[in-house]
């Protein structure tokens, strides 16, 4: 299991629940471990970033289609899981337990890993959301104390090849 991939939108359909204890995530609709879809080693970001999002975390095992493991809960926010939207991506397994990009961390910053291709590169250009380089970016966003955006960024994997689909994407609209 390598320690990131290059794919920020694996395929994921359907909805999900999780039970805490186990750290077993039961899908509805899904196919974990089917062509296309997720694989052992990658993250799943359970929620959505523009609605309610509970985290991330590493998928160590696949039982079926429709049931995984994760390895920790550690990078989830705590709330109570189910009938739940996802994605899947292959970001630095290391940012799940980073508490900078983990929603079990709280503050008034907004920090979120991206995979950055060629084109959103050159989408953000004109942007306040400009990047020195493509590949595995970690983005935090704040207001400061007049109430202007600020957006600080740093380039956690440099690289070209990324595929995305993000959703989020990248740059936010």
């Amino acid at each position: 299991m390598a320690l990131w991939g290059n794919n920020d939108a694996v395929g994921a359909a359907g909805t999900v629940a999780l039970n805490y204890s186990t750290g077993v995530i039961t899908g509805a609709g899904t196919s974990f471990g089917i062509a296309g879809g997720c694989s052992e080693g990658d993250i799943i970001r359970i929620g959505d970033r523009d609605g309610t999002y509970y985290g991330d975390a590493v998928i160590v095992s696949i039982a079926s289609s429709e049931s995984l493991t994760i390895g920790s809960t550690a990078g989830l926010s705590g709330a109570s899981i189910a009938s739940t939207t996802f994605t899947v991506s292959q970001l630095p397994k290391y940012t799940v337990l980073d508490s900078k990009y983990s929603e079990a961390s709280y503050g008034t910053e907004d920090s979120y890993v991206y995979g950055v291709a060629d084109d959103g590169t050159e989408a953000a250009v004109t942007s306040s959301y400009k990047l020195s380089h493509g590949g595995w970016v970690g983005v935090t966003t704040y207001n400061d104390s007049e109430g202007n955006l600020r957006v600080k960024s740093e380039t956690l994997v440099a690289m070209s090849g990324i595929s995305t689909g993000n959703s989020p994407a990248f740059p936010p609209a």
